[in-house]
């Protein structure tokens, strides 16, 4: 799962672009100031970052933070302000692209996935992880020369722990995102099948969190 980091500061639409974002899958962290932005470390396959706050902090602020660790998080600017020397500056510093206030959230989830597309498709492909060779295209797992039979459930855990290294999930999250929203059995089941997926990699470390989920470290 991708996670994207939305700054804009005007609450409503902030609520609004995270319902659509996650509605197409993505891992969705709202921020309603700069300041708070500015702060977050956590890694991110996507910001998209309004330019006028309401607080000190703009959007070129961060981008500048961004850039400063990282060239390659792709960077989308919104702004209210349709001038051409806004977004020679967005791109100047780095930004993929650029949307103008007010614009149809339906178009700025397809611009997000066209650059999820385009950054990700190839590196996201194959996977090494403590000497197991994971091919997300053709579902294999590999260690050495020697292929490791998963189910289709065991995969999908693994792929969704591999995406969100040191992110803890609960096991009403592992449900969803794994057996989807239509399954109402007992949460136990997301136990089973992480024993299931410890037997079968034993070099996987997958961290307990007693009362609460998992967590691949």
């Amino acid at each position: 799962m991708y996670r994207i980091c939305l700054v804009e500061d005007e609450i409503n639409i902030n609520n609004l672009i995270k319902s659509y974002l996650q509605k197409e899958g993505y891992d969705v962290v709202s921020f309603y100031n700069g300041t708070t932005a500015l702060n977050y470390n956590e890694k991110t396959d996507l910001w998209i970052l309004d330019i006028m706050l309401s607080d000190d902090v703009s959007g070129y602020d961060i981008i500048k933070k961004i850039r400063s660790n990282d060239s390659n998080t792709p960077v989308i600017f919104t702004s209210a302000r349709d001038k051409e020397i806004d977004k020679i500056i967005g791109l100047e510093l780095g930004s993929d692209d650029y949307i103008t206030k007010p614009y149809s959230p339906k178009e700025l989830v397809l611009r997000v996935n066209n650059i999820i597309k385009r950054v990700y498709s190839n590196k996201n492909e194959l996977i090494d992880y403590e000497n197991y060779k994971i091919d997300l295209l053709k579902r294999i797992v590999k260690k050495g020369d020697k292929e490791i039979e998963l189910t289709t459930l065991e995969f999908d855990l693994l792929v969704l722990l591999l995406k969100n290294q040191n992110k803890s999930f609960s096991r009403d999250e592992i449900l969803k995102m794994v057996w989807g929203d239509d399954y109402f059995g007992n949460d136990r089941v997301v136990d089973d099948l992480v024993r299931r997926l410890r037997k079968k990699m034993p070099n996987i470390r997958i961290k307990t969190i007693y009362g609460f989920g998992y967590r691949l470290v």
